[in-house]
């Protein structure tokens, strides 16, 4: 072996397929994504502690994967667009739609989750993975910040 490879850590591309694309569901509205992410909370825990995920999908928008970016307390989450975008280019997904969850049941989106919403239309845009859009759910609804235009601009 190398000696100075040795000393460094390997980085490797790795991607294992697991569904036919035919076989994902379509995520092509904020009524769909919501559906296919109320299945993948715990319901335990989705009114205990806010937890942020992010669908990733194809060119069509079919559903790759559901990836759990983080878990915090009852009132925020940390959030990394880095991380998010870093699974994103890892998993080849052609578009993201982001989500977390507001465990007191309230669907207003506060100027943070406005902040971080411009935040990932601006990367999304520069690393050509568009943010199709940023939910915030609980049990009884949702919030789609971009289909509802929250941002107050058509961000594509």
């Amino acid at each position: 072996m190398n000696e100075l490879t040795d000393k460094f850590e390997e980085v490797r591309l790795v991607y294992k397929n697991k569904t036919r694309a035919a076989d994902r569901p379509q995520v092509n509205c904020a009524q769909k994504a919501y559906e296919v992410l109320l299945k993948s909370w715990n319901p335990d825990e989705i009114s205990l502690l806010e937890e942020c995920k992010v669908l990733l999908l194809d060119t069509n928008l079919r559903l790759m994967s559901i990836a759990t970016i983080s878990k915090g307390g009852l009132s925020g989450t940390v959030v990394d667009p880095r991380i998010v975008f870093s699974i994103a280019l890892k998993r080849r997904a052609s578009a993201i739609i982001l989500a977390h969850n507001h465990p007191s049941g309230n669907l207003q989106a506060s100027g943070a989750d406005l902040l971080l919403t411009r935040e990932f239309v601006k990367a999304g845009k520069t690393l050509k993975i568009p943010l199709e859009d940023h939910l915030i759910i609980t049990p009884d609804g949702y919030t789609a910040l971009i289909s509802e235009n929250y941002l107050g601009y058509d961000q594509r």
